[in-house]
């Protein structure tokens, strides 16, 4: 299998690789879809911001303030050509997460389409990361509001045979992910999306999972809203993403209130700034928009597409091994339709952090547990499983040292 990627070259970009783990094993890190490592590139952005550029931005009329202010829009506009949509679509939250929380608030304060109040119905599905969930679920409790939810498939597809009893006249919002943390399975999510409009409801699509790992067509989709984490996409902790049309972000409410999301203030009242202005309230985390921002200068000089291809080839060979495991069950699609780069499975009569502990072993690093996603794994009648999800900088090697550690988690624990 050739790889599309030049993985050697793209490792050394990655100073972490060269750290010693446990017993001297290399790193094999498998834990993408928690956390990306992060490229030179990126920290040096930082750095030099920190280094050369260090005021507090829109704050100041002096020259460090001015060149501040220009690194933290200029890095507004490479997450907009990244998305290839307008600057003044992009908010900069510190996560997907507040991401999520700022709509969620913002709805319930607003006014018209965007308002939720009793009897309104949101729909979120069954895969959902509970940073996608939470939000939605309280903004119904708070409000009156019914929550409602399409439910998984056994192959970790979402039915959609009721579709329209789901998404009612009475939908304000759905709210759901582009491709599962935890099986990596991209549900199928056109249809969604157009019975969504038909009600005149709004689609947030939870972007964490796809948009660092292949292209998203934001303007083909025709959604509303999309989110994503700097932290997973080579970037920064620290730093979000929230896109949205320019015309529903100016009928939103703000999130949060303070410094620079102003227009006018008194003692008693206050009038709000344009978006993106009105939900960046305090100072920033302009570092970190300037680290993301050469984060994504990184994915797009590589290419999203091949970054993807890679990532197919990758699973593709790691579910083949697994599933040639005895003892082993890959939970979710067992092939390549309809799914990303990211692998759960189970071994059994082994408890997954059991499995991870001994993994570990071997240098190799994966998320067990419940992945923040409850519901999804009580659906699937387990206590959690065990997940590799892969990026750029892995490879085959990675695979097979995968392979190699989970036989050894197997036979460990048959021996005793």
């Amino acid at each position: 299998m050739k790889s599309t990627l030049d993985v050697v070259a793209i490792k050394s970009d990655f100073p972490i690789f060269d750290v010693p783990m446990r017993g001297g094993k290399r790193l094999v890190f498998l834990d993408s879809g928690a956390t990306s490592q992060k490229p030179i590139q990126v920290m040096d952005a930082e750095r030099n911001f920190y280094s050369t550029q260090n005021a507090a931005v829109h704050r100041g009329s002096y020259y460090l303030a001015e060149i501040a202010s220009e690194a933290y829009e200029g890095a507004r506009e490479s997450v907009a050509k990244f998305l290839q949509v307008k600057s003044e679509e992009i908010i900069f939250t510190k996560s997907a997460t507040e991401s999520l929380n700022l709509l969620a608030v913002s709805f319930e304060r607003s006014s018209g389409r965007l308002g939720i109040k009793a009897g309104d119905e949101i729909v979120v599905s069954e895969l959902e990361h509970h940073a996608n969930l939470l939000p939605w679920q309280q903004l119904a409790k708070r409000t009156g509001a019914v929550l409602k939810w399409f439910e998984m498939n056994a192959d970790g597809s979402l039915d959609l045979s009721r579709i329209d009893e789901v998404i009612t006249s009475k939908c304000k919002v759905v709210a759901v992910t582009h491709q599962s943390n935890v099986l990596g399975s991209a549900p199928d999510i056109a249809p969604i999306i157009a019975a969504a409009h038909v009600v005149g409801a709004i689609f947030v699509l939870d972007g964490c999972q796809s948009v660092p790992h292949q292209p998203v067509d934001i303007k083909g989709l025709d959604i509303d809203f999309l989110t994503f984490s700097g932290h997973k996409a080579l970037g920064p902790t620290g730093i979000g993403v929230l896109w949205g049309r320019s015309e529903l972000l100016e009928q939103m409410e703000p999130f949060l209130y303070g410094g620079s999301m102003i227009e006018t203030v008194t003692m008693t009242n206050a009038t709000w700034a344009p978006s993106p202005k009105r939900f960046e309230a305090g100072v920033p985390n302009m570092a970190q928009a300037v680290g993301l921002a050469a984060a994504l200068d990184y994915l797009s000089a590589v290419g999203l597409s091949n970054i993807h291809s890679w990532e197919m080839q990758l699973t593709e060979y790691a579910l083949k091994g697994l599933q040639e495991i005895d003892g082993v069950s890959v939970v979710g699609p067992q092939g390549l339709a309809n799914r990303g780069g990211v692998i759960s499975f189970v071994i059994d009569k082994l408890h997954p952090h059991d499995v991870g502990q001994v993994m570990d072993q071997y240098g190799v690093a994966v998320r067990t547990g419940h992945h923040c996603a409850w519901p999804l794994i009580r659906k699937l009648g387990l206590t959690g499983t065990t997940r590799a999800s892969f990026y750029l900088y892995n490879d085959l090697a990675d695979v097979d040292v995968l392979l190699e550690s989970v036989l050894g988690a197997r036979d460990y624990f048959r021996k005793r």
